[in-house]
Formats: C-alpha cells, structure tokens, sequence
C-alpha cells in the first residue's frame, strides 16, 4: 500500500528546500538553487540525459528517488512513462516537483517519504532512478536504498543512478577519507563518493547486474559545464548574484576550490544497473 500523495502546491511562491538556513549552514546544493542554479547533478545534463537514455521510460512505470527541483522529472515526462512517483523526503521539493507534474491525474504523483522505506508495492516500477541522493548516505543506508529500489522493480527492470565518484579504484585510503572529510566542510552534507569498483560492490549486493557505466569529469561550478547546464543568460544571472552576496559567495569559492583541489580524484558516475 502506498504513501499519501503530497498536496500539490497552491501557487509558485512554494520556498526551496532549506531556505530558512543561514548561507554558512545551508547544503551546497540548496545554496546554489538559491542563487538561480537548476542542474546540481554532479555530471550535469549530460550524465542525466546518458542515464535516462539507458532507461526504458515510454510507456512504462517510473520512480524516481528524491526529484529536487523536478528537473530529471521534466526529462522523464516528456519521454511518456505510462506513471510517474517522485518520492522525497523535502516537503518543499515535492511540492516544487509535485507543480510540474499533470495535476489530477493519480498516475502522477510525488510522495513524501524516505527511499529507503517507500511502501511502494513490490514489483510495481519498470525504472527507478536517483541522482546525487545516495553519495550523501552512508554505506548502509546506500545499500539499503538500493534494496529498496530491487524490491519495487519487477524482474529485469532498470535502476538508473548519477552520482558523485573516486578514482582510481585503487584510490589510497588516506587520500579517500580526507577527500570526503573536505568535501563535508564545504558543501555542509556528509558526502561520501565511492569509486566504480565500490558502486558496482554495493550494485551486485543489493541484487543488481551492472548493465552500463558512464564517467564524466566533476566540473559542477566550471564556467564550461555551467554554460552548457544553464544556458549563458542563466549563467551570468547566477554569477551576479553569487558576486552580490558576500556570504554565498565565500561558500561557492570554498566549494569550488575544493572540487579543483581534488579534480584528479573526483568525478561523476552514471551506471545503468539492472535487477536480477
């Protein structure tokens, strides 16, 4: 039996998630939303564009853990899934997804709660996706994620995953735990990437076979990537009011040095994982 559908918003003024933080506190992903920032993907539009081409979306049952802003979610409905459940444990993100969703329709729906525990039925979905959602778990609750995604999959169904990675899989421990130590410091979530062999330890544990895998570099906060995530204008809009604002711009600087310090190590996974 599944959750109660979030109430979908009553107008567009609904806040982001954790606006009610000070810059100094708030996640670094939230803080660039604030700024006008709508891909906080690791691997930006094209990780999320490879993923989702890796998927059978038409026509078919769709769950995506923990939507953001709904930015995948737009991508998935224009692909024609026969349903769509976006389950997120931000009231503020459902409703900010839930608004961009065909309203009055049952088969479209988000629903607030854990993806570690959707009381979603079991064999209900033919996708499942995440993004940049398990790299702030800890390995259990990674695993237990995943499970949770097994377990709503029907046989052969298809998880898709994007998130933040190590390499080389032969990473130094030391060098490993000090890059999740800094990264924690300056995004204020307690972010722990993995590399590919891990990702693809913990895929199999859960119950998975891995189909596909896609690496693109870490380059988040890039002019490059921002221009190709964004568009120029929004680009340049965002830059302004980084600049403006002396807080937010102290943290984006910490954010970004920390990513260039660590770019030999860091980038951005996708894996196309399929259920046994």
């Amino acid at each position: 039996m599944s959750q109660k559908p979030a109430e979908k918003p009553q107008n567009t003024s609904t806040p982001l998630p954790a606006s009610d933080r000070e810059a100094g506190k708030a996640p670094g992903h939230w803080l660039l939303a604030r700024v006008g920032k709508k891909v906080l993907r690791p691997g930006g539009r094209e990780t999320t564009e490879w993923v989702i081409n890796h998927l059978p979306v038409e026509g078919h049952a769709v769950v995506e853990f923990a939507p953001g802003l709904g930015v995948t979610a737009a991508e998935l409905l224009a692909r024609k899934p026969s349903s769509y459940v976006g389950v997120d444990a931000d009231a503020d993100a459902c409703a900010i997804t839930g608004s961009k969703l065909p309203q009055n329709n049952p088969n479209f729906r988000m629903q607030l709660g854990s993806a570690k525990e959707t009381n979603l039925e079991a064999g209900s979905a033919d996708v499942v996706i995440g993004e940049a959602m398990l790299t702030m778990q800890t390995d259990k609750h990674k695993l237990e994620i995943m499970r949770e995604a097994h377990r709503i999959l029907r046989p052969g169904g298809r998880y898709g995953i994007h998130e933040l990675g190590l390499h080389p899989d032969n990473l130094d421990p030391v060098i490993k735990n000090r890059i999740q130590k800094d990264l924690a410091r300056a995004i204020k979530v307690n972010a722990r990437p993995l590399t590919t062999a891990e990702w693809t330890e913990l895929a199999e544990e859960a119950g998975f076979r891995v189909v596909d895998v896609y690496h693109a570099p870490m380059a988040l906060l890039e002019p490059k990537r921002m221009v190709a995530d964004e568009g120029l204008p929004r680009t340049l809009k965002i830059i302004f009011n980084v600049l403006r604002q002396p807080e937010i711009r102290k943290r984006v600087m910490t954010m970004r040095r920390t990513f260039t310090t660590y770019a030999d190590n860091l980038n951005a996974i996708g894996m196309v994982l399929e259920r046994k």
